[in-house]
């Protein structure tokens, strides 16, 4: 058997074909971004990757190479060991590094040897990145969108998930940047990924979309967070046709309420977040809305926020930046009651076919 090498676009587009994906980069390199659905192991970890560049440098490559062969050895046989021994004789993983093969290419030679069929991405992740980035584009602009519009506490991302389990098509941007894409949209214990992943994590969502379908997205801004939303997809988005989501102010309230809850439950922590908006608003009224939250007039503060800060912006900012907005459908809400969105999810999924 021989190892086949595939070009990273012909890879990516036959991802599903694999039985397993496998970055054989280290630890940090992995996390910051991967091939969607990969497995991490490393040839090297970052510890070892730092001691051999540091031998390389400091000694010979020729030493550095001893070493790191004896530590890529060493850490494919654990792989093999953990990973392997129960795999049928035909199993076919996909295997790549960074750019020059010779950390995969290890991998992939032990498992070749084995007897499986492995398959090698030429040139790596660094190719694959490239793919990425050329192919965006042209899968951003084959599509066509509903963007769903509407001021802060409308139930966008709610509807978004009732349009979803009513069958229709959805990207949710939010939901792949981990973000409520506002100054106090990051969520607690939720990171949000690097701008290569969330990259990546868009050109997979938008390659299984079917161009015969309507797509649903909410009416995001340039950024989600701190990662940007590539260039042709909110060009995209922002020529299509819109939809004008409503709900009474009491309603965004309650929704508000409870989809963040955490500042609720941590006013210090809401307190913190509020500070960002210092420059914009003055020091005086952040402070008074600080002592509020301490004092648990949560809901004072989230009303105000909404019709003072909110309501005014993103009324300016949707009817510059979303060319249709004007023509929006009207899509009025009764209550936030997740009946009330399914119902609305219903018809949107019905006339959108």
């Amino acid at each position: 058997m021989s190892v086949q090498v595939l070009p990273a676009a012909e890879a990516a587009a036959r991802l599903s074909g694999f039985d397993t994906v496998i970055d054989a980069r280290s630890e940090s390199e992995y996390a910051e971004d991967h091939l969607p659905g990969a497995v991490n192991w490393p040839s090297l970890n970052d510890e070892e990757r730092a001691r051999v560049g540091t031998i390389y440098v400091q000694d010979s490559p020729f030493e550095a190479r001893k070493i790191g062969a004896a530590l890529v050895a060493a850490n494919v046989a654990r792989h093999i060991e953990r990973e392997v021994l129960a795999r049928p004789k035909g199993w076919q993983p996909l295997v790549y590094c960074w750019r020059g093969g010779k950390r995969s290419g290890a991998l992939s030679l032990v498992l070749d040897q084995i007897g499986f069929r492995v398959t090698l991405v030429e040139g790596g992740y660094k190719a694959f990145r490239g793919a990425v980035l050329a192919q965006l584009p042209d899968l951003a602009q084959r599509l066509h969108y509903r963007v769903v519009c509407g001021p802060t506490g409308v139930g966008k991302t709610r509807l978004l998930h009732a349009l979803a389990a009513a069958g229709a098509q959805v990207l949710d941007l939010e939901g792949l940047a981990r973000h409520r894409s506002s100054v106090l949209g990051l969520i607690p214990g939720q990171p949000q990924p690097s701008q290569k992943a969330f990259d990546t994590q868009v050109w997979d969502a938008l390659r299984k979309l079917d161009p015969a379908r309507p797509v649903f997205v909410e009416s995001e801004s340039r950024k989600v967070g701190n990662v940007a939303v590539p260039e042709a997809l909110i060009a995209a988005m922002r020529a299509s046709p819109c939809l004008r989501l409503e709900l009474p102010d009491d309603e965004r309230v309650a929704l508000l309420l409870e989809d963040y809850a955490f500042f609720v439950q941590d006013p210090e922590l809401f307190c913190q977040r509020l500070a960002a908006l210092t420059q914009l608003r003055g020091k005086a009224v952040v402070g008074r809305w600080q002592e509020l939250v301490r004092a648990g007039e949560v809901e004072t503060v989230v009303r105000e926020l909404l019709l003072t800060h909110y309501d005014p912006g993103y009324s300016a900012s949707i009817a510059r930046n979303f060319a249709q907005y004007g023509q929006a459908r009207p899509c009025v809400l009764a209550d936030r009651s997740a009946a009330s969105l399914e119902k609305m999810a219903r018809e949107l999924a019905a006339t959108a076919g």
